[in-house]
């Protein structure tokens, strides 16, 4: 392989704390082929099918999580729920997952594994964000989801001081918010 379709794979693999896709191959020009080839002089690890991980980036701690955002393949996974709270530093949560939304209509057919959680919904642009480069849900969503899967009412309420002392939910967005945690406080 030349030197210069490594590092068109490895400059992408960058941005995804190392790792590449055979999709990412594929829209940068490059015969996913070359991955496997890679993989066999030891240049990437192969992580799961199609998704590979270039061993000269260092390791940071969050690659799990940028793992699972490119775990579905043909699609970007989004870290949500319990994730989308612990990556914002929201509140106290542990997650036991990583909980990971894709389109409803992204049909997995492999076996999921124990480590994650899917949840199909068409997320608007305007629901997604980054942090850390990772793609996950708005403070809102987050809060929203958490309010939707009946998280500890404590935790929510962490949850909507930290982001309101933050900045990153005011007014109506607020507001709304703290009416459906009340109402689902109520109600449970």
């Amino acid at each position: 392989m030349c030197p210069a379709t490594r590092d068109i794979l490895l400059d992408r693999a960058f941005d995804q704390y190392g790792f590449i896709t055979a999709d990412d191959a594929r829209s940068l020009g490059v015969d996913p082929q070359r991955l496997v080839d890679m993989e066999r002089r030891g240049t990437i690890e192969r992580v799961a099918r199609g998704l590979y991980r270039f061993k000269v980036i260092p390791h940071t701690g969050r690659e799990h999580l940028m793992e699972a955002v490119l775990w579905p393949r043909r699609t970007r996974g989004v870290l949500s729920h319990d994730t989308a709270l612990e990556l914002h530093d929201f509140c106290d949560i542990n997650p036991t997952k990583v909980h990971i939304t894709v389109p409803r209509s992204y049909r997995i057919n492999r076996d999921i594994p124990s480590t994650y959680a899917i949840h199909h919904r068409d997320l608007a642009d305007s629901d997604r964000t980054l942090v850390e480069g990772i793609p996950v849900v708005t403070p809102a969503q987050s809060i929203e989801d958490a309010i939707d899967t009946h998280v500890d009412p404590k935790l929510i309420d962490q949850a909507i001081d930290t982001a309101r002392r933050r900045g990153l939910l005011r007014g109506a967005a607020l507001a709304d918010i703290e009416t459906r945690a009340r109402q689902a406080q109520l109600a449970s």
